[in-house]
């Protein structure tokens, strides 16, 4: 059918160029007489007349025609004539219609909109308390496009409950039937058009991006909606902001400049733009004159699709344009009915019988103002007529058609003539489905339709413009990447990120206000990267490690001090020497045991000795308990046996050093005491010691005895295995009790001076406690600061190292004497020693 009326269409192209100058009647078409009127609201013109000088209530006239609006309503004018012929749709029934201009703005679509709610055949508003046999001019009302007119005029028709049905205002504002139960679309609303945006930038990993809008209520609706999508994705808005809708105030242009300079400073690739037509054309001029960068541009119907913002000087150094535009099927036989009507309002005849019908209506004075489009040719329009989406307009009658068409009850013969009431007819669009051009349609719980939109690029090929299609959202996004070719040198998708890909094992450690913008940080010891997008690392279980950077747990190993090791294996020599030494010394005192007479035996305390030397040897082999894995019942056996051998040792020294104290310091008192003291009355005084340390060691045993503990926090990749102690007290009684033994003995034979060159037994006593005293200073010092096993090599060490000063200092002299110097063996060398011991037996 195209192919055959396009023979027409040139025609009738020529025709209407050539007889252009002369003018028309086309202002004559938007107002005829019906059964039923239906009011129409189409933006005929644009750029208002300056609204802040207007002083009196006069009417609002626009300075320009907007071509777009005229194509609109000739739609509707098209669609109202195709039902009127029809059979099978309202037949009988003869639709009028009365449209005007709303000149974008909403001070203008208000006029017309009051005078659509006056009573039919009046120009007044009845002011009633009941308006259900109110009868109001028009039957519904189509329009207005913008959704900020829409939320003025809504308000008005739903109070009415007159249906009204715009064919492109999509605020998610108007899907409040509570607000607006009479308004209804046939475009979807903007809560569609921003996830189709989302989707597309998280389909391309866009996530560091700009967004701008007019600032009206469309830029601000749908920016509104899109800031509260994008989070859920990941994606950071780096600017947000709005462009001046009155482009004539000088501060329009700073305002744009500003913009310009702080979308470059955030240094993204991608541009997400919410505007009309204007405000859009002026942000991409503005881009141009100050050389921004090529970006990829995301559009929405709202412009994508208008020559002005298309042809805009050097437009193709933007960079890339992608962008959803509604789903919409031509409407079969509208660019024919277009080319017939702008040769039909040349012709007088058809001019003349126009205006008789177009009089017939009272306006209340109140005309179409839409003086320019009788100077306006086919020839002007053509380019726009070709693209322009004329479904949404097409459908939106069609609707209130069928409505009534239900409301009347009509059949294949015909509809009967009855009085209908608008607010009757809501049941029907609420409820029922339509079926335009082979096409079903049914308006959703929000009173809309969606019928999805279309990925549309700007095309640039051998220099010719053109909208390539290159994918389609409705439940999901279809991108063809391979149609899409990109400005960069690639020609593949830019990226626009605020981050660099994290290493596995590194977290994202946000920075400034943006939450896609971050720095990589690396997990730190015991911890590790557990998830995708995590912003903190995972702590690893108390018997698990990590290194850093670490994208999982390792199970710990136990630490102790093994058998194996090389600073055992030379502790384990120190006790062999010093074991060796204590079992020689010990030999030496059993083989001079059998004469208990001989000089050195008496003067070191007798038979004594075999007990403290055995005592050092038991506690030399003790050493090889810190070797190994600790249990809790090693660790107890550690400090008894410790404290034990200790005692026996030290008990012997406290019997030799109260002898030495009460014959030096307290000679009258040594007939009376010396005895208690000496030979064999001295064992009292060694079993009372070890009676009361064993009585310490019971309650160290009830109160608290070490335990195992599992050390977690000293070392880095293992559990350090050691013996805890639970009570102090007990512990200090126990290891106290032989300090204040030491103690005793040091402060008895520290000032005792033997006379000439006689054998000074309380020297070596000294000595031996002197370097207990040192080696537990050193031990405690040590002990406190240490976290790993030198803490049991430290033990072992003081055991060995107190073991060998007893020795070095008190036994080993007197085996010097005995197998080297046997002539310092007499009784005169020792003669206080043993004078003493034989007076202490008689």
């Amino acid at each position: 059918n195209r192919q055959i009326m396009l023979p027409y269409l040139l025609l009738g192209l020529s025709f209407g160029y050539a007889v252009a100058l002369k003018p028309t009647c086309l202002s004559s078409q938007f107002r005829r007489p019906g059964d039923y009127i239906i009011g129409g609201l189409f933006p005929f013109g644009t750029d208002t007349i300056n609204l802040t000088a207007r002083s009196e209530p006069t009417l609002v006239v626009c300075e320009r025609l907007f071509v777009d609006g005229l194509i609109w309503a000739l739609g509707m004018k098209f669609a109202i004539d195709q039902i009127n012929n029809s059979t099978s749709l309202l037949p009988g029934v003869k639709l009028g219609y009365d449209i005007y201009d709303t000149c974008f703005e909403p001070l203008a679509a208000l006029q017309p909109s009051l005078l659509f709610l006056t009573r039919n055949g009046t120009t007044g508003i009845g002011v009633v308390c009941n308006y259900t046999n109110y009868q109001p001019r028009v039957t519904a009302v189509i329009g207005p496009h913008k959704s900020d007119l829409c939320l003025v005029t809504a308000k008005l028709f739903s109070f009415f409950l007159i249906p009204q049905v715009s064919y492109g205002a999509s605020s998610e504002k108007l899907s409040n039937k509570e607000l607006y139960p009479s308004f209804y679309r046939t475009v979807p609303s903007d809560k569609k058009l921003v996830e189709a945006v989302v989707l597309l930038l998280n389909k391309f990993g866009w996530n560091w991006i700009a967004t701008i809008g007019s600032d009206d209520e469309y830029g601000r609706g749908a920016q509104e909606l899109f800031l509260r999508n994008v989070g859920n994705y990941s994606i950071c808005v780096a600017y947000e902001g709005l462009i001046p809708t009155d482009l004539t105030d000088p501060k329009a242009k700073i305002q744009l400049k500003e913009t310009i300079e702080l979308i470059n400073k955030t240094k993204v690739n991608i541009i997400a733009l919410f505007a009309f037509t204007q405000p859009a054309r002026a942000l991409l001029e503005q881009s141009i004159s100050m050389g921004l960068s090529k970006k990829v541009w995301i559009g929405t119907e709202a412009w994508l699709l208008s020559d002005i913002a298309s042809s805009t000087s050097n437009i193709q150094s933007i960079g890339t344009v992608l962008g959803f535009i509604m789903k919409a099927s031509p409407v079969p036989g509208f660019q024919e009915y277009v080319a017939d009507l702008f040769t039909s309002v040349q012709q007088d005849e058809f001019c003349q019988e126009s205006r008789e019908s177009y009089h017939r209506m009272a306006s209340g004075g109140l005309g179409t103002a839409c003086n320019q489009c009788d100077h306006i040719s086919l020839h002007d329009i053509s380019p726009i007529l070709s693209r322009s989406q004329i479904q949404p307009v097409h459908v939106a009658v069609h609707s209130v058609a069928h409505a009534l068409h239900r409301a009347l009850g009509c059949t294949h013969q015909g509809c009967p003539k009855a009085t209908i009431r608008s607010w009757q007819l809501l049941h029907f669009m609420n409820t029922f489905t339509f079926t335009v051009n082979g096409q079903s349609f049914r308006f959703d719980e929000s009173h809309g339709t969606n019928t999805g939109y279309k990925l549309i690029l700007w095309d640039w090929k051998n220099g010719t413009f053109t909208y390539l299609p290159v994918g389609d959202y409705e439940e999901s996004l279809y991108i063809n990447k391979s149609q899409i070719h990109f400005h960069t040198a690639d020609k593949k998708e830019p990226t626009s990120e605020c981050f660099r890909e994290c290493k596995p094992g590194q977290i994202r450690q946000i920075k400034g206000f943006h939450l896609c913008c971050y720095d990589c940080r690396d997990c730190p010891e015991n911890t590790f990267y557990s998830s995708k997008d995590s912003s903190t690392c995972t702590p690893c279980l108390e018997h698990q490690w990590s290194p850093v950077r670490s994208t999982r747990c390792y199970d710990r190993s136990e630490r102790y001090l093994f058998w194996n090791e090389p600073l055992t294996v030379a502790l384990l020599t120190l006790t062999s020497i010093t074991l060796c030494l204590t079992c020689l010394t010990c030999l030496t005192a059993v083989l001079f045991f059998k004469n208990l007479e001989t000089p050195v035996v008496q003067a070191s305390g007798g038979d004594r000795n075999l007990l403290a030397l055995s005592a050092l040897a038991l506690l030399c082999l003790s050493s090889c308990l810190y070797i190994g894995k600790p249990s809790d019942r090693l660790c107890t056996t550690q400090q008894v046996v410790y404290a034990l051998c200790l005692n026996a040792c030290f008990s012997t020294f406290l019997a030799k050093s109260l002898e030495i104290t009460l014959l030096t310091e307290f000679p009258r008192w040594a007939p009376t005491f010396l005895p208690w003291v000496t030979q064999r009355r001295a064992w009292l005084v060694v079993a009372l010691c070890l009676l009361t340390e064993c009585l310490l060691c019971f309650s160290y045993l009830h109160l608290g005895p070490d335990g195992l503990r599992s050390d977690y926090k000293s070392l880095r990749s293992e559990v350090l295995l050691v013996c805890d102690t639970r009570s102090w007290l007990a512990f200090a009684l126990m290891h106290g009790y032989n300090s204040c033994l030491a103690i005793v003995c040091f402060l008895c034979t520290f000032m005792v001076d033997a006379p000439g060159k006689k054998y000074n037994v309380a020297r070596g006593i000294t000595f031996a406690f002197l370097i207990y005293f040192i080696i537990w200073i050193f031990f405690v010092a040590i002990f406190a600061t240490l976290k790993t096993v030198l803490r049991a090599v430290t033990q072992i060490s003081t055991i060995l190292m107190l073991t060998l000063g007893i020795l070095g200092t008190y036994y080993i002299p007197k085996c010097y004497i005995i197998l080297l110097k046997p002539d310092l063996n007499t009784v005169n060398y020792f003669q206080n020693s043993i004078k003493e011991e034989t007076e202490g037996d008689s």
